[in-house]
């Protein structure tokens, strides 16, 4: 049931923000000014938030809104709300005091501040901790319902993503970023050749101690008079948006790596790749199966590991390490297969499991190892170099496009669960 939002500023303007209503001798402390599905919103409610939003726009300088207007999407905003947390209510969606604290962490550490100064910050500007708690906790359920609900919704296909990439907006986005430090030693373009020669000798020894070790920024910043440096770090940049000068040479550079001196009309450059991202991604991948044990109220985590023990010994002595692991694997995803993981990168596993198999051999059987799961044995099958710049490419596109889906999706959604609620306004 939907009410003319028009309807609403006029009949709550007067109420709401002055805070009391005197009818005869009677005060009115509160009053429900909004009945949503199976929640009420009272006008104590609405009055908090009408002022948080003014404090809002008074910090940032903005425009305020016209009285009734600010009322009226406040409350929309209530509203919605009100329908989000209580879908999150009925799937069972929680926060829990851990992962409400380390947002709140998060937050304070944004804004520079420990915890402490933070929760002291919030109470000079007359703000209740303990509210904007219960606040955030609402926001990150909604931020879940959300998901929910929009991510089933956006649909990427291959061949979407595929037409992206071929286009001016797909390859800008696609393309690698460098950071890049650069100095530049002046020097004029009628400089005789003894000049150029001697600041080309100043330069290589300053290549040279980077090179061999010393920090870029320390070894430019040191330099004295005639060779003093200018430049600095150029931060991320895409291929495109690097200087022409640079754009040959940065490719060409790994990671730490130091090119120069480079002439041009300004003078002599060095460059140094201080990290880079895309382009050629090359992965150590290793292929592993693995038999998992898990402890349980009738097997104790002492009885999972004699048990990974003496599988280890009967692979040792012979007995094929898949047909053990789909008679005795507790992996549901991986035992049919004999244990087959596949082809594993950096990073996919517990590291528990990464440094087990880190430490073995092809063709060996490692030791049981703990994880959070139960105690594994695991054989490495082999180990190679994988190119993964395609998929990186692939999975950057697809992110893009699921961002800008996003905000359609969940535009949508938002109208549709606002036009099937049972809302009435007072």
């Amino acid at each position: 049931m939907i009410i003319n939002k028009a309807l609403v500023a006029t009949a709550l303007a007067c109420s709401l923000m002055f805070g009391q209503v005197a009818q005869a001798a009677t005060q009115i402390l509160d009053q429900v000014v909004a009945i949503v599905d199976d929640d009420v919103i009272m006008a104590s409610e609405l009055r908090e938030r009408v002022a948080v939003y003014t404090q809002n726009l008074e910090a940032r300088g903005m425009d305020m809104p016209a009285e009734d207007e600010l009322i009226r999407e406040t409350l929309d905003r209530l509203i919605l709300e009100s329908i989000q947390l209580q879908k999150g209510t009925r799937v069972g969606v929680r926060i829990s005091d851990a992962q409400l604290n380390g947002a709140v962490e998060r937050i304070a550490a944004q804004n520079r501040m420990s915890l402490d100064e933070f929760r002291q910050a919030l109470e000079a500007q007359g703000q209740s901790y303990s509210d904007m708690r219960e606040q955030l906790r609402k926001e990150m359920i909604i931020q879940r319902v959300q998901a929910g609900n929009v991510n089933q919704r956006i649909q990427i296909t291959e061949q979407e993503v595929e037409n992206f990439i071929t286009t001016q907006e797909g390859q800008k986005l696609t393309q690698p970023e460098y950071r890049i430090l650069h100095a530049l030693l002046p020097l004029s373009p009628d400089a005789n050749a003894t000049e150029v020669a001697a600041a080309e000798a100043h330069v290589k020894k300053v290549r040279d101690r980077i090179v061999g070790g010393e920090a870029f920024e320390a070894v430019v910043s040191a330099s004295r008079a005639p060779y003093l440096f200018t430049g600095g770090d150029l931060g991320w940049r895409k291929l495109d948006d690097l200087p022409s000068l640079f754009s040959d040479i940065a490719p060409q550079l790994s990671k730490g790596e130091t090119a120069g001196p480079i002439r041009s009309d300004s003078g002599l450059h060095l460059i140094y790749l201080a990290d880079s991202t895309g382009g050629e991604r090359v992965v150590a991948q290793t292929h592993v199966r693995h038999i998992l044990i898990k402890p349980s109220e009738i097997l104790s985590d002492e009885q999972a590991q004699e048990l990974a023990k003496s599988l280890r010994k009967r692979a040792l002595a012979g007995e094929e390490f898949a047909e053990l692991a789909r008679e005795y694997s507790e992996d549901i995803g991986s035992a049919a297969e004999g244990g087959d993981l596949g082809w594993t990168s950096p990073g996919q596993m517990v590291p528990e499991f990464e440094e087990a198999v880190a430490a073995t051999d092809i063709g060996k059987v490692s030791e049981p190892v703990r994880t959070q799961f139960g105690w594994h044995i695991l054989r490495v099958e082999g180990r190679r170099d994988e190119d993964m710049s395609d998929e990186a490419t692939r999975a950057k596109a697809m992110n893009y496009l699921h961002d800008r889906k996003y905000q359609e999706e969940l535009d949508a959604w938002l109208r549709q669960i606002r036009d099937e609620a049972f809302v009435d306004i007072k």
